[in-house]
């Protein structure tokens, strides 16, 4: 259990440090919340410019609104502190 929950802190703190994850993140969280998840996959489905792992990364990515939140809330909490 200790070990899955160290694993998530690590990728929390990854997209913390990095600014386009941030971006995406936030955006996607944004995007669950106001229930327009469909469209942005839709968007995504028909974006020729990225490849299909990276789709379907995010399509897994999107579909986890707990995740979704969670990291929203590690970024508001830990940018407070910076």
């Amino acid at each position: 259990m200790h070990g899955q929950w160290l694993q998530d802190l690590e990728s929390l703190e990854a997209i913390s440090q990095d600014d386009d994850a941030k971006r995406i993140f936030l955006r996607m969280a944004a995007i669950s919340q106001t229930g327009g998840m469909g469209s942005f996959l839709t968007e995504l489905a028909n974006d020729g410019d990225l490849d299909e792992e990276t789709k379907g990364t995010l399509v897994e990515l999107a579909n986890d609104n707990a995740f979704l939140l969670a990291v929203e809330d590690y970024l508001q909490r830990t940018q407070r502190l910076h």
